[in-house]
C-alpha cells in the first residue's frame, strides 16, 4: 500500500528544531581563536541566507517558491506500507518506509542541494565545491547546480571514486567535475574529513566560490525536515496516530534528522539512529568540540566524534564513514531523546537482501542500515506480540552499489 500526498500538499515551510531542543546548542568555535564564530566568519564559505538559517530561532522557515518549483519534480515522495516484509517476518508490527529513492539523484540529498544551490545563485556565487562519500551528495549537488547554472567541483573519497565510477559519470553528465580525494596523496583510501578539507581549501582560495555541505550543519537538517513533515501527514492517511519508533541511518545526520525531527516533540515516539560498527560515532565516540575536517580548517563543533584524524575502513556504506555527527543529533543522543545502535555490514546486507526479495527494492548500503534496525524492531514485536508501528527512511536506491551486493552474494563481503 502506497500513500501519496497531493502535489498541493507539499510542505511550504521547513520545521526548525533549534528552538525546541532539550537544551541550547553550543556555538561553533573559530578554528584559530577558539572563540564563537559569527556570520562574518562563515561568509567566505556560505551565503548569508544559509548562515541565517544556521542560527535562526524561528520555529518555521519558509521554502522559497523557486525551490518548491524544483522539488516538485519528485516531491511529495510516497509512504509505503511494507506488507510483504511484514509477512516474511511473521510480525504483528506495521512497517512503513518513506521512499526517497525517486529523486533525480536517487536519494534524499537533493532536498538540501536544491535550496543550497538556489541561495548561492541568489547571492551571486558562480561556483560551488563540495565533498562526497558514496557519491549521493555529489550527485545531488551536481543536479542542483545544473538548475541554477553554477559550476560544481566535487571531491570524492578515493575508495568510492574507484569502486563507484558511475556516480562520477552522473555528476559529469550534469556538468560537474569530480576528482578523487585526498588530492595530494593517491595512496590514501580517503575519508570524508579529508575530502571536506580539499573542498574547503578550494572554495576559500577563490572569490567566485562557496562551499556546500551535504550533512551535519543545522541548515542541512532543516531542509531535510520536508521528509518527516510529509510522513506525518501520510501516516495519518494510513490511519495511524503516531509511529512507535522512527529509524534512519546516520553518517552525518541529515536523513535521520529529516525524518525524525518533526516527531521529536512527541515523547511517545522513539527515535533511533543506526550507524556502521566500523565507524561508531554515536555509540563509541566522545561528546566534545572537534573539527569537521581532517586538516582543521573548519569551525569546531560540539558533537560526538571519533577524532577528526580518524581513518574509517573502506566499507561499502561510504556515506556513513564520517568521524563526527550533526550537533543537533549529538545533543539528542546525549540528552537521551534519541537512541543509537551500530551494525557490522554483514548483518546489514542480510537485511538488505531480505528486503529486496520481499519488497522488490535494492537499497543503498546506507539505507540498508535502517532496514536492519527496522527488521530487528519488527522481530522484537513478534516476540512480545506488540502491535507496533515502525517507520524508517528508505533514503536511497542501490542501483549504483551493485558491487557491494556482488561481494555479499559471493561471500567476499568482510566486516571491517
Amino acid at each position: 500500500m502506497r500513500y501519496h500526498l497531493a502535489a498541493e500538499k507539499l510542505p511550504t515551510a521547513w520545521f526548525n528544531v533549534l528552538p525546541r531542543l532539550p537544551e541550547p546548542l553550543q556555538p561553533p568555535l573559530h578554528p584559530a581563536t577558539r572563540e564563537p564564530v559569527g556570520p562574518d566568519d562563515l561568509a567566505p564559505l556560505f551565503p548569508m541566507a544559509l548562515i541565517e538559517q544556521e542560527m535562526t530561532g524561528a520555529p518555521w522557515v519558509d521554502i522559497p517558491g523557486e525551490v518548491l518549483d524544483v522539488l516538485r519534480l519528485w516531491r511529495p515522495t510516497p509512504l509505503v506500507r511494507a506488507h510483504r516484509l511484514e509477512q516474511a517476518l511473521g510480525t504483528p508490527a506495521r512497517i512503513y518506509y518513506k521512499d526517497e529513492s525517486g529523486s533525480p539523484a536517487g536519494s534524499h540529498k537533493p532536498n538540501t542541494a536544491v535550496p543550497q544551490a538556489f541561495y548561492n545563485h541568489q547571492d551571486g556565487t558562480k561556483r560551488l565545491t563540495t565533498e562526497t562519500g558514496a557519491g549521493q551528495w555529489g550527485t545531488a549537488l551536481a543536479f542542483a547546480c545544473a538548475q541554477y547554472d553554477l559550476e560544481c567541483k566535487v571531491y570524492m573519497v578515493r575508495t568510492s571514486f574507484d569502486t563507484k565510477p558511475y556516480r562520477r559519470v552522473i555528476m559529469e553528465t550534469w556538468g560537474a567535475e569530480c576528482v578523487p580525494s585526498p588530492v595530494d596523496d593517491p595512496s590514501s583510501p580517503g575519508s570524508l574529513g579529508l575530502a571536506i578539507s580539499d573542498a574547503v581549501r578550494d572554495a576559500a582560495s577563490r572569490d567566485d566560490s562557496h562551499y556546500a555541505l551535504g550533512s551535519v550543519l543545522n541548515h542541512v537538517l532543516l531542509h531535510q525536515t520536508i521528509i518527516g513533515l510529509e510522513a506525518r501527514e501520510q501516516l495519518a492517511m494510513a490511519g495511524e496516530t503516531r509511529p512507535d519508533v522512527v529509524i534512519a541511518p546516520c553518517g552525518g545526520g541529515s536523513n535521520l534528522g529529516g525524518l525524525s525531527l518533526p516527531f521529536m516533540e512527541d515523547t511517545e515516539v522513539r527515535l533511533l539512529a543506526v550507524e556502521p560498527s566500523s565507524c561508531p560515532t554515536l555509540t563509541e565516540g566522545r561528546f566534545e568540540y572537534d573539527f569537521g575536517d581532517t586538516a582543521g580548517m573548519t569551525p569546531l563543533l560540539q558533537m560526538y566524534t571519533l577524532g577528526h584524524d580518524f581513518m574509517p575502513p573502506s566499507i561499502h556504506a561510504g556515506g556513513l564513514r564520517y568521524h563526527g555527527d550533526a550537533p543537533i543529533i549529538s545533543l539528542l543522543v546525549k540528552t537521551g531523546r534519541m537512541e543509537a545502535i551500530a551494525y557490522p555490514q554483514g548483518k546489514v546486507f542480510e537485511a538488505a537482501k531480505l528486503f529486496a526479495n520481499a519488497e522488490g527494492k535494492v537499497a543503498a548500503p546506507e539505507a540498508a542500515h535502517g532496514i536492519r534496525a527496522a527488521i530487528d524492531e519488527a522481530l522484537a514485536a513478534k516476540e512480545t506480540g506488540e502491535d507496533k508501528v515502525i517507520l524508517f527512511n528508505y533514503c536511497g536506491h542501490g542501483f549504483l552499489d551493485l558491487a557491494a551486493y556482488d561481494d555479499f552474494n559471493h561471500g567476499r563481503l568482510v566486516d571491517a
